[in-house]
């Protein structure tokens, strides 16, 4: 039965937007609990009572974000059996196992630890309060890590391999798939990310409060934390985003190709396009502005190694997909009989490439009566969206290098004490607030979108692990999560703005201003 391309859309759409949504709870978890780290560690050293009400302060408004992260990301997960119901039991063994830990070992310790965080402030001592933001700080990065496994294992999926036997795939090693470099890359670039944003959040709304002329000793210090640990992410995003590249040219090459418009394979090394307008129809990119060397440095490592082509990689795909008709054809003999020697045989050979012969399940039943044409349009499937991968990537560095700049600047302002000093560069930051978001939800877009039609990189695709419902099934339920969600960001914007317009001192957290003394008074007290 050919698939239904409405489902497979709807489907998609109702996993992006959860996703996304997600993904906006998650980076300032990240981020946010390691500057609750810092702020209390300064208060254990120093003894300070303004470093303990900073870090409740902050405390409250990351409490209201974990809530929302953790509500958001347990919806997310009923996907995979509501519209994802045959990916999940073609790979389930594999992808399944580093979720399992990630609820048993990080995300059950999270809950724990938050409980001890806002109740222990006078039921344990100073330093056993310490250790338990900081142990909190580790768990949710550990939460991320196994979370990031899993997604990994998507974009590069090593450790594992087909079982003619069970007819699914499985773990052949788990140190592969824990060590998976992708999913390593993915990590550092997505906790760095996390503490940009987290970073942006605490500049932006003590800048508010400057901006006011309230809680300036509170604002000072917390713009000071925030300068400097964010000056240290943004330049650690920018780099491990290095890595992250590398890593994609040596296991996405497609995706690779994709961000770049690189439509035929250049002469190493590739030059990067730093502006343009890509052409899909005319596989070409109009007022190309193109820097020398650099995307060849930062794909291959080299000056001597090319990086393919769209046109190249398409011919790559055709010749994979013949492979793969041959294990399928070998895979379904399997089924039959599971002791045919010479099944068995082509099997191992062509297994690799199996998933590429299942992108003719978009078109036909049978992958073995296609033509060449068929197989055209099947390779032809395997080009995402050049112009959305291609502009997402490059407003997503340019947010990287404008977090840097301010960073650098609102640093360099505290060191000299004047914070408070400069209206306008207040201002900036205050406006500054949705940039981190915009950058993280475009990083998701590029790694998430440019897999795109592969649901796990050339074993799967998207279309062929939905489960088997209908349109008017994923209409209902896209519009239940629409509204859930709804309701949710309603709730977060409200709690949100409510407790960072009462500030520290509306929770109890800062002692009220003394009021000013009559007049009488002080002309009494000089002697008038």
């Amino acid at each position: 039965m050919i698939i239904d391309p409405e489902v497979v859309t709807l489907s998609r759409m109702q996993f992006a937007l959860t996703a996304l949504y997600h993904f906006l709870f998650v980076p300032l978890t990240l981020g946010l609990v390691w500057i609750l780290a810092i702020m209390e560690s300064v208060y254990v050293m120093t003894g300070r009572e303004v470093w303990k009400r900073m870090v409740q302060f902050w405390g409250v408004l990351f409490g209201i974000n974990f809530a929302m992260g953790v509500a958001t990301g347990v919806t997310m997960e009923f996907q995979f059996g509501m519209n994802w119901a045959y990916y999940a039991h073609y790979v389930g063994d594999v992808f399944g196992t580093p979720l399992a830990i990630e609820g048993l070992m990080a995300f059950f310790l999270e809950g724990t630890l938050v409980g001890l965080f806002f109740m222990g402030w006078s039921r344990i001592s100073r330093v056993a309060h310490l250790l338990v933001t900081w142990f909190l700080a580790l768990a949710t990065s550990l939460s991320a890590l196994w979370i990031l496994i899993a997604n990994g294992w998507m974009q590069n999926p090593v450790g594992s391999a087909f079982n003619a036997d069970t007819m699914r795939m499985e773990v052949t090693s788990f140190a592969e798939v824990m060590f998976n470099p992708v999913a390593q890359a993915k990590f550092v670039h997505t906790v760095s990310a996390g503490y940009v944003l987290g970073s942006m959040f605490v500049l932006s709304i003590s800048a508010w409060y400057l901006l006011r002329g309230r809680n300036v000793d509170f604002a000072k210090r917390s713009m000071t934390v925030a300068a400097s640990f964010g000056l240290a992410a943004a330049l650690s995003v920018v780099v491990l985003g290095d890595e992250s590249g590398y890593a994609v040219s040596e296991n996405q090459k497609m995706k690779m190709a994709a961000i770049e418009a690189m439509w035929e394979t250049e002469p190493p090394p590739a030059s990067f396009t730093l502006f343009g307008i890509p052409d899909v129809e005319n596989r070409t990119t109009h007022y190309a502005l193109r820097i020398p060397w650099v995307m060849g440095l930062i794909g291959t490592r080299s000056i001597d190694k090319p990086i393919p082509g769209i046109a190249n990689l398409v011919e790559d795909a055709k010749g994979r997909i013949h492979d793969g008709i041959l294990a399928y054809d070998a895979m379904l003999v399997l089924r039959e009989d599971k002791n045919n020697a010479q099944a068995k045989a082509i099997l191992a050979a062509h297994d690799k490439d199996m998933g590429y012969a299942l992108l003719l399940k978009r078109f036909m039943d049978d992958p073995r009566h296609a033509t060449p044409a068929d197989i055209q349009k099947a390779a032809d499937s395997t080009i995402p969206n050049v112009p959305v991968l291609f502009w997402s990537f490059r407003l997503m560095v340019a947010c990287g290098f404008y977090f840097i700049a301010l960073f650098a600047v609102m640093f360099w302002q505290a060191s000299k004490r004047q914070l408070d000093k400069r209206r306008w560069l207040l201002k900036l930051a205050f406006w500054s607030l949705p940039l981190p978001w915009l950058a993280a939800e475009l990083g998701w877009i590029v790694a998430e979108y440019g897999r795109q039609p592969w649901a796990i990189e050339g074993v799967l695709p998207t279309a062929l692990g939905v489960s088997s419902v209908t349109t008017g099934q994923v209409w209902t339920s896209l519009g239940g999560f629409v509204l859930f969600y709804s309701a949710l960001a309603i709730v977060d914007a409200a709690l949100m703005l409510k407790y960072a317009r009462k500030g520290p001192e509306g929770l109890g957290l800062w002692p009220p201003a003394e009021p000013e003394p009559p007049v009488a008074t002080v002309a009494a007290h000089a002697g008038v």
